[in-house]
């Protein structure tokens, strides 16, 4: 309680650089200790055989500052193909239980090991025979004691100056959730496409998005095949409305673009007349129809254009995008 007690007129950095400096000490220590072929290097590599083997779920289990750290690891692992969700111990304890399958891993989180509602998780662990991970700091603890496979952490000194709040030490369980999502979402050749399947909304969704889902496609897109006159390729590059027309060869690849900057290059008496090989600018830049749209915005505003053609693996044209399609799609 503060009560009525000024508060005191002074330089918050300190603080800001005491915090960073515990928590690289913290990280530094949990390196070494992760140095290939050391103990928790080899504990972490049989959670992550543990986890992948699994037939079913991985339920991520913890209370106060630990629940929170858990809700956040149970939600990465969901979103990068590891199915898991989270089960708040006291709730488990009526009725929750129920959610957690033989076929399911285990994984509780304690700072002390010596959380009382976890309790009731472990018994229940033990009883059926459902492996239990462990991620605390003290190995001697009750849930050390009783994991399948611990992961015990470091002991650090928390940035909290009373050594009471959790900072430092939810830092280390964060991290080493996320490290076990990344090695589980390699191990399993975790893609960008699948990544989408979990994100469809929002940018994200929008930026995970194949580039032939947004290309217009079929009478749309302003083509013509070589040979063709450039009185008619004007007419189909004018009535198509994206300021570029596209040249194809007997076989439907795309061998060549016409833009308005190479109609101003070739001006001239005769240019009607003219094919349009003897106009366009060969080997034009394209995009695969894979490609994700974030990408393609990025290629976009590299090369200052503001269209390009989409094609599959045999570079046949099977789309055009403008890059206010990716604007308006979300993607920017």
């Amino acid at each position: 309680m503060t009560g009525s007690t000024p508060l005191r007129q002074i330089s918050s950095v300190p603080s800001l650089l005491a915090t960073l400096d515990k928590a690289r000490d913290a990280v530094d220590r949990l390196a070494e200790m992760s140095a290939d072929g050391a103990p928790f290097a080899q504990a972490f590599d049989r959670a992550v055989d543990l986890i992948i083997r699994a037939t079913g779920r991985l339920v991520v289990c913890g209370v106060g500052k630990s629940g929170h750290i858990g809700h956040k690891i149970a939600a990465t692992m969901a979103s990068t193909g590891t199915p898991a969700f989270f089960v708040h111990p006291t709730e488990a304890m009526h009725g929750d239980l129920g959610m957690i399958t033989s076929g399911d891993t285990l994984l509780l989180l304690s700072w002390s090991g010596e959380t009382a509602e976890l309790a009731g998780v472990i018994a229940y662990a033990k009883r059926f025979a459902i492996p239990l991970i462990a991620i605390t700091s003290r190995e001697d603890s009750t849930l050390g004691r009783n994991a399948d496979l611990l992961l015990c952490l470091p002991q650090v000194a928390e940035a909290c100056p009373n050594g009471l709040a959790p900072t430092t030490s939810t830092l280390l369980q964060l991290l080493l959730g996320d490290a076990l999502a990344v090695a589980l979402l390699e191990r399993r050749g975790f893609t960008p496409q699948d990544f989408k399947v979990f994100h469809p909304g929002g940018k994200l969704g929008a930026q995970l998005m194949p580039i032939e889902d947004l290309a217009h496609g079929g009478e749309e897109m302003p083509i013509v095949a070589l040979g063709t006159p450039m009185s008619e390729a004007i007419l189909t590059m004018s009535g198509k409305g994206f300021g570029v027309i596209g040249i194809v060869d007997g076989a439907g690849r795309m061998v060549g673009i016409i833009t308005d900057g190479d109609l101003r290059r070739h001006m001239a008496a005769d240019l009607l007349t003219q094919p349009v090989e003897a106009v366009m600018t060969a080997r034009p830049r394209v995009v695969e129809k894979t490609r994700l749209a974030a990408s393609v915005l990025q290629f976009l505003e590299t090369a200052r254009i503001t269209v390009v053609f989409v094609v599959d693996a045999d570079g046949r044209p099977i789309g055009i995008v403008h890059i206010h399609d990716l604007l308006r799609a979300g993607v920017a």
